[in-house]
């Protein structure tokens, strides 16, 4: 493989290509394949998992799904929130928050957040939320206030970090608009614990099936774990993975047949942290071979989302959407020719069908 093939074979394994590795069922299907989906923005995050699960599906579809508990809301790496199943939940967590409390240790200790008071509102928390209580951040907050605790702004989101990372809590369904937090054991009853090396061996198996081809290197970002850790974990696999060195990098994958060819040019408009663009850092750059990135002029702004062709990033993007309709504004990075415009238009009305409402495009060059 050179860099091009490596880039084919990796947008098909994470459900972008025309005919990925495996048909999704559901939501839970989505996210159970990636092990974890990178949710810090909730509703563009809905858009990724829907991306994957074909046309006819609405943000609405999505969040009924979340409030019937067919995927969770937690923190679980690096740290930011993600996408679970109950099914993954538990040994997810045991295996990776003793590395993300190291990554928060500092920000506990600026907080002052001690081990036994994050202990303490564990445990109230817990009491507050027991038997379908869930409870917004707003009235944790007020709770913990009740007890005696300050509980705001970045001390509040680390004391609900840690009972998330200590499995106490989890997201639960909306609110209207607001988020609320579940006891874990209620809404994953029937989530199960692995030993390290099992939990080690499969999610090294679960990310190199669904982001692969990939490095090691990429895996422990992701991952939060270390390269020791992630070493462990491919000598674990075994037989269920492979590699091949390209340009002096080691790319490991699951095997399979070979990719079909991409139904070219396929647009896609992603979110900001769609796995296909978060999920690496040592081999980030098979996205932007030609350097398109890397030569715009606001490189360093975060969009809203990401325009990418075939394999390539191309552009970036934002929405408006109003009651009656959502205008998708869409920067290129180089022209696009007419069957490229075409697939962008289809691509907007496919969002805009996601949301409930016809889509327009506006486009201009960086």
């Amino acid at each position: 493989m050179d860099e091009r093939e490596l880039a084919h074979r990796r947008v098909s394994t994470v459900g972008l290509g025309a005919a990925p590795p495996v048909r999704f069922g559901d939501a839970a299907g989505v996210v159970a394949w990636f092990g974890a989906v990178q949710s810090q923005d909730y509703h563009p995050a809905t858009w990724a998992v829907a991306q994957r699960l074909g046309g006819g599906l609405t943000d609405q579809d999505l969040d009924r799904a979340f409030d019937d508990g067919v995927f969770l809301r937690t923190h679980v790496l690096r740290p930011t929130w993600h996408f679970v199943t109950p099914a993954d939940i538990r040994w997810l967590l045991e295996l990776t928050a003793p590395r993300v409390h190291a990554l928060n240790a500092y920000a506990y200790r600026q907080t002052g957040l001690g081990a036994d008071l994050l202990t303490r509102t564990a445990d109230l928390i817990a009491d507050a939320v027991a038997g379908g209580n869930h409870l917004t951040r707003a009235q944790v907050a007020a709770m913990l206030d009740g007890h005696g605790i300050a509980a705001v702004r970045v001390r509040l989101g680390y004391i609900l970090i840690h009972a998330e990372l200590e499995r106490v809590i989890c997201s639960g369904p909306l609110h209207g608009k607001q988020h609320t937090y579940a006891l874990l054991d209620e809404r994953a009853p029937g989530a199960v614990s692995l030993d390290r090396e099992a939990a080690l061996a499969e999610l090294t198996r679960r990310y190199f099936t669904s982001h692969g081809p990939a490095t090691a290197k990429d895996i422990a970002w992701w991952s939060s774990l270390t390269m020791s850790d992630i070493a462990t974990g491919l000598s674990l696999a075994g037989d269920a993975l492979e590699s091949i060195d390209v340009d002096g990098a080691t790319y490991w994958f699951a095997p399979g047949p070979a990719v079909p060819p991409v139904r070219s040019p396929a647009v896609h408009l992603l979110q900001a942290y769609d796995e296909y663009i978060v999920g690496y850092t040592r081999s980030k750059h098979l996205l932007d071979i030609e350097g398109l990135v890397a030569a715009a002029p606001d490189q360093l702004a975060l969009p809203n989302g990401v325009i990418v062709v075939d394999t390539q990033v191309a552009g970036r993007w934002k929405r408006t959407a109003t009651a009656d309709a959502v205008t998708v504004h869409a920067v290129l990075y180089r022209p696009f020719d007419e069957a490229e415009l075409r697939a962008l238009e289809m691509a907007a009305d496919a969002h805009g069908e996601f949301l409930g409402r016809p889509a327009r495009v506006e486009t201009s060059r960086v």
